[in-house]
């Protein structure tokens, strides 16, 4: 299970939203502080670079399928979440669509606000539909 990995990862890009870019340092003690093994690790580093190749595309995305709610708008816990959970919906065949749609929904369960969990579903479930974009 990638349940620790996704939610370091969560901490990485929700950091993230405030900077310019990844800040390596603190990734690599995130890393250290949750005892990631090399294959959460790998799995991590594989996200970033997904999200930092296609961030313009995930944006769009997010626009598209968060009716009257711009991507700019959307909280940055949420937003965070999101990005995580459609580069391995659009990019990694490996992980079941549904998979990331259920680990999405408990990190916005454990970190974000009370109704996050249904709108961060919504926008994905949308996302999965029209995966041909």
């Amino acid at each position: 299970m990638r349940t620790i990995a996704r939610e370091t990862l969560f901490k990485i890009i929700f950091s993230s939203q405030f900077t310019e870019d990844i800040d390596e340092t603190l990734k690599n003690a995130m890393y250290r502080i949750d005892k990631l093994d090399e294959n959460d690790r790998a799995y991590c580093d594989r996200v970033i670079s997904i999200i930092k190749e296609h961030s313009g595309q995930f944006c769009k995305l997010l626009d598209e399928h968060s009716i009257s709610f711009p991507e700019r708008r959307i909280f940055p816990a949420d937003r965070s979440i999101m990005l995580i959970a459609m580069a391995e919906i659009l990019y990694m065949d490996d992980i079941p669509d549904k998979v990331s749609l259920n680990e999405a929904a408990n990190i916005a369960s454990k970190y974000s606000s009370e109704k996050s969990a249904s709108f961060i579903t919504g926008v994905l479930s949308a996302v999965c539909g029209g995966k041909n974009v």
